[in-house]
Parts: structure tokens; C-alpha cells; sequence
């Protein structure tokens, strides 16, 4: 996102929130106004923009809520590189673990990549002549004896006619993608000592090798255009990008926030819980983390934490991380009302998604306000009486009614499924009634 460009602004990234998420109006407001002062710092002039810091956000509520999607919406709207990770998989430096450097490091992978498909795109146009002179040329050395001019070739090319013939053609093979991080003796967290194998592999090999490989015109057409595309961009520019985009725009998403800080009440002897905390505190203040693509500082980096606080309470977290993360939100418990609306409102709700599924088999399956309430109703009640899951029960529920039907429409025997609030009952009211039985099925 350019400082010259116009951005939403927090009114209109609620209504776009508000597409795929039902209520919490609370937290999407407070993730409306840190995006938008995101934009706005990039448009102070002179030295002051280097000063404002972002104001990290503290999101609390049981799970199922909607706290993931926020951020992971927010991301979206503002193309922004975006990681979640649990608190819970990291450890202080000195134990056997991973050290919470790597979130960095993983979330400039993820700016790396959306950065090459920017760029693979901008040189779309250019690398689709290229592959298709290449194409060209594998089908005439083929053809020889056929006597077809280039442009016939061409032509029939363009017009998919050619598009099953199998053709040898060199391609590029890379260095083994996914190699392990090697660290050297002596450098403790792997910040200045990590070595890619793929990288060595590549260099003792001779860099890059072409291999002749059989294929069909379409296969091909999917190889050659990363080929050719990689061949237009600039590497090093995608690392300058990428490195950019993460410190400008990067969004960090800390779930189980809560699981690494004990309550006042259940002290233990963890020390690696609380070293966690420590590690995190220069990361979302602000430090320079080293990457194998380079220095990336983290000082303008959004932080996003969330728990849910059932065990702990936000003033367990040591003091300096509390003041790290000075927006708090609390995300409301999910009721009937809010179930109802999730299963029709938002554009990807579940009710069209099955309706989606259903289509594939040349079924119809249609369901009836009753039936939803009647979802809505049982999903309240099991959460009120097992474990309130938020609407992840919905995808429970769901599940259980329409099993027959998804079983069914497969024999095609049947074209149309009308899914009632007596068909529902029918299926899970004995199921919700009985605790027993909800606590292992529902």
C-alpha cells in the first residue's frame, strides 16, 4: 500500500468487515481505526512518521467469536503480508524450540511470495509471447515433415486446438524447494548463523540445471510461463519489496495469548512461559530481526494478540507487555440471534456454502427459515450446556443434519432436499437433549 494511495476509510472497512462478519462491532471498529492510522503515519511528511508507532491491539473472548477473522479480513482488504501463530508453539531462547524470530522470518516468506505473484503479473503480457515462441518452436522441431508455417502454428496454438499434444521441451529445475535451516554452533536463536541447504545444494551443483521433460502443450504452458516470468523480474527488488512490505504494512496475529501467562492464583514453575513474554516484548516494540533475505526491523509492524482469559486475566501478562498492547477489545459470547444472522447475512455463510456443495451433484437443497432458527436454537443450547465453541458449533450442527443428505446425493436418486425445522428436530433433538450424547457428538 503506497502512501499516495487512497485507502478505505474506518466506516467503509467496517461495512466491508460486516460482509463476512457477524456482530462485534466493538473490534472491527478498533482494527478500523489501526489500519487507518496505518495510512495516515505514511502520509506524515518529514521525520515525525518514523515516530509514530502503531497502537497494538489486545482482543479478548472465548473462542469462536470471530477473532481470527477479523485480522485475517483486515489483511485482506488492506493487502497486507499476514501471519497467525499460536503463543503456545514458541520458546524462550535457550530451550529446544522455535524462538519467536521466526515469526518474523515466516511472515517476510509470505511478503516474498505475494510480491513474486505482483510481479509475475505486472510481467504477465511479456511472458506469455515468450512462452508461446517457445511452443511454437517445440511443435515445429516435432513437425517437421508436417510442412506448417509458424503462424499456422501459431494460430492453432491461440485457439486451444494443439493443447493435448505432448511435446519435449527443456525446463529449468530449481534447488529442492523447502530445504531445512541450518544453524551454526555458537549463535544462539539463529540470527546471524542461518544457512539454506537448497541455497549450498544449488551454488556446489552449478546453480540451476535444464532438464528435458514430455509433456502436453497445457502442462506446458503452466511451466513455461513461471518460467519466462522469472526470467523478466528482478530477484533482488522482490527482496527490497517484500522487506518494505513487512515493515510497513505487516500484520502479526497472536493467538493463545493467555496460555503463556499463569494466573496469580496457579503460579507454576514454567519458567519458559514467562521467557516467552520477554522474547515478545522487544519484537512488538521494536528491534531489527535478521532474516536470510536481510535485516527486517519491526518497530511499524501491527501486533494483534487474543485470548480467551478464562483461566487468566490481561494483568497476568507481565506489566512492560501489557503496555505493549494498549487497545483492548472484548468480543462478545455468541447468542441465537447472532447464529441466525451468521447462517444467512455474511456472503460466504454456510447455508450457501452446502447449497454450493449440493449444486455439484446437480442437487437442490433448500432451508427454511424455521430450519435455521431451529439450528440456531439447538447450537445456543449445547454451547449453554457443554462447551460454548461459539459458532464453530454451527459447522457441528450442519454437519449432522445435512449427513444424510451428503451421503444421499451422491446415488442422484433424488434432485431436491428441503431441509425443514421438523427434519432438524427429527435429527439432533434427542442428540441436544441428552448431555451425555452432546458432549461426543455435538
Amino acid at each position: 500500500m503506497s502512501q499516495e494511495e487512497t485507502f478505505f476509510s474506518p466506516r467503509e472497512i467496517i461495512s466491508e468487515l460486516n460482509r463476512f462478519i457477524v456482530g462485534q462491532e466493538e473490534a472491527k471498529r478498533a482494527v478500523a481505526i489501526a489500519l487507518r492510522n496505518r495510512w495516515r503515519r505514511q502520509r506524515v511528511k518529514g521525520d515525525l512518521h518514523k515516530e509514530i508507532l502503531p497502537k497494538n491491539l489486545l482482543m479478548m473472548g472465548p473462542t469462536g467469536v470471530g477473532k481470527t477473522e477479523i485480522a485475517r479480513r483486515l489483511a485482506l482488504l488492506a493487502r497486507s503480508p499476514f501471519i497467525k501463530v499460536e503463543a503456545t508453539k514458541y520458546t524462550e531462547v535457550g530451550y529446544v524450540g522455535r524462538d519467536v524470530e521466526q515469526i518474523i522470518r515466516d511472515l517476510l516468506k509470505v511478503a516474498l511470495n505475494m510480491e513474486r505473484q505482483n510481479q509475475r503479473h505486472r510481467v504477465r503480457p511479456q511472458a506469455e509471447l515468450n512462452v508461446e515462441r517457445r511452443l511454437v518452436q517445440a511443435l515445429q522441431k516435432k513437425d517437421q515433415q508436417a510442412g506448417r508455417s509458424p503462424e499456422d502454428v501459431r494460430q492453432a496454438l491461440r485457439q486451444g486446438g494443439l493443447d493435448n499434444e505432448r511435446i519435449q521441451l527443456e525446463v529449468t529445475e530449481s534447488a529442492p524447494a523447502g530445504m531445512p535451516m541450518m544453524d551454526v554452533p555458537g549463535m544462539p536463536g539463529a540470527q546471524m548463523g542461518m544457512i539454506n541447504l537448497g541455497d549450498m545444494l544449488s551454488k556446489v551443483m552449478g546453480g540451476t540445471k535444464k532438464r528435458e521433460r514430455t509433456m502436453t502443450v497445457k502442462e506446458a504452458r503452466k511451466v513455461l510461463l513461471n518460467e519466462e516470468s522469472d526470467k523478466l523480474i528482478d530477484e533482488d527488488a522482490i527482496v527490497r519489496q517484500a522487506i518494505t512490505s513487512v515493515e510497513e504494512n505487516g500484520i502479526v496475529f497472536i493467538d493463545e495469548i493467555d496460555k503463556i501467562c499463569a494466573s496469580s492464583e496457579r503460579r507454576s514453575g514454567d519458567v519458559s512461559r514467562e521467557g516467552v513474554q520477554r522474547d515478545l516484548l522487544p519484537l512488538i516494540e521494536g528491534t531489527l530481526v535478521n532474516t536470510p533475505q536481510g535485516a527486517v526491523k519491526t518497530d511499524h509492524i501491527l501486533f494483534i494478540a487474543s485470548g480467551a482469559f478464562h483461566f487468566s486475566k490481561p494483568s497476568d501478562l507481565m506489566p512492560e507487555l501489557q503496555g505493549r498492547l494498549p487497545v483492548r477489545v472484548r468480543l462478545e459470547s455468541l447468542g441465537r440471534g447472532d447464529f441466525v444472522r451468521i447462517l444467512t447475512e455474511p456472503e460466504n455463510n454456510l447455508v450457501r456454502q452446502y447449497q454450493a456443495l449440493m449444486a455439484t451433484e446437480d442437487v437442490t437443497l433448500e432451508m427454511t427459515k424455521d430450519a435455521i432458527e431451529t439450528i440456531a436454537d439447538i447450537s445456543t443450547k449445547v454451547n449453554a450446556g457443554v462447551e460454548d465453541i461459539g459458532a464453530r458449533r454451527l459447522h457441528t450442527i450442519m454437519e449432522k443434519v445435512l449427513e444424510n443428505i451428503s451421503f444421499a446425493a451422491g446415488d442422484g436418486k433424488e434432485k431436491r432436499y428441503e431441509v425443514d425445522g421438523d427434519y432438524v428436530r427429527a435429527h439432533l433433538g434427542e442428540l441436544a437433549d441428552d448431555q451425555d450424547l452432546s458432549r461426543f457428538i455435538l
